[in-house]
């Protein structure tokens, strides 16, 4: 088992060293910390793993309170955060890694309960971690593929949609920052509307992931326009390391004859290809998603409480919440000023 040290997670020093790991991501940057630190109010929590005197990696987090407990999450559910988890050198264990993470994060960080999600962790890690989890399921392309390859990939139906739009006149475009969080959460909540829902994240969260990941160039904003200009659909990837991510997308339900969402994740695939990023995940979740040609991927969610009461609880907030936001869907189908609708 590793051993814990924890850093300061303001030292730039500690930060440049997780880039030279092939496996760090957008979601462990500082700038990435500093957006889930604002928007969830949480503390960043860095620790150095070391294997006797050595190291062999880093653990990134965040902690949280909630009803008094102190919550270490790397990410938690809700936080709009894909893998966190740990940044190790080729041929450390995982295994060892996640066992160092229970002790430190009962033991010197004084937490209740922990939640992790890493990229490359595995089932057989899991052993013996006495740690229940979840899958986070979704689908990655690989952006290798030649253009020609990449649209074969994709099913009949979704090459359908995408020659439509074209027919259409839709045009995607890469968006400048200034006034597009508006624009999307404008759509999002015509989205989430179309299914008697909510929003499950506030405007002022997509302005502060855009001022966070804007300036230093680790986004991609796209919006699709019509024949006439108008904004019709807009979608949010964040990039680094050789990977893009869908972290949302959103249109106008008027619109959606013309297929500008299928239009808008090609037109994602071959700009970042471009770029030189030979992969594409969207993220967990959605069926829908299949249609473009990636592979499925399974990832373990796991969770560890301190206290067996925790577990039960956890489940009934997650519940609750899932109702509220059936309840003020409803409510923002008669009361549309509810939500500045009207």
């Amino acid at each position: 088992m590793y051993r814990y040290e924890q850093v300061d997670a303001g030292a730039e020093r500690w930060w440049n060293e997780t880039r030279s790991y092939r496996d760090h991501t957008v979601f462990q940057t500082p700038a990435w910390i500093a957006f889930v630190a604002s928007a969830q109010r949480g503390t960043p929590v860095l620790a150095a793993l070391k294997d006797g005197e050595r190291t062999v990696g880093y653990f990134a987090g965040l902690i949280v309170k909630k009803f008094g407990l102190r919550i270490l999450g790397s990410p938690c559910p809700g936080w709009s955060t894909d893998y966190m988890g740990f940044v190790l050198e080729p041929g450390a264990s995982r295994k060892s890694a996640l066992q160092g993470l229970f002790r430190f994060a009962f033991g010197q960080l004084g937490c209740a309960h922990v939640e992790v999600m890493d990229r490359h962790l595995t089932q057989e890690d899991l052993i013996d971690s006495g740690a229940p989890y979840r899958w986070y399921q979704g689908f990655a392309v690989d952006l290798n593929q030649s253009e020609a390859a990449l649209f074969a990939n994709l099913t009949s139906a979704c090459r359908r949609c995408i020659r439509k739009a074209d027919k259409e006149g839709v045009v995607v475009e890469v968006a400048e920052a200034a006034g597009f969080a508006e624009d999307y959460f404008e759509q999002l909540t015509d989205t989430f509307g179309r299914q008697g829902l909510v929003p499950t994240y506030d405007l002022d969260r997509v302005k502060q992931l855009i001022s966070h990941l804007h300036p230093i160039g680790q986004i991609i904003l796209l919006r699709a326009r019509d024949r006439v200009g108008r904004s019709i659909a807009t979608g949010i990837f964040p990039f680094l390391n050789g990977t893009m991510y869908f972290w949302g997308g959103a249109s106008h339900r008027q619109f959606h004859p013309m297929r500008p969402n299928q239009a808008l994740h090609w037109f994602a695939m071959r700009y970042a290809k471009a770029q030189g990023i030979n992969t594409y995940d969207m993220g967990g979740g959605g069926e829908y998603k299949r249609q473009y040609g990636g592979r499925e991927i399974r990832i373990p969610w796991v969770r560890k409480s301190k206290y067996g009461w925790i577990e039960p609880a956890r489940t009934f907030a997650q519940r609750a919440y899932r109702l509220r936001q059936l309840v003020m869907g409803r409510l923002q189908h008669f009361v549309p000023s509810l939500h500045g609708n009207a």
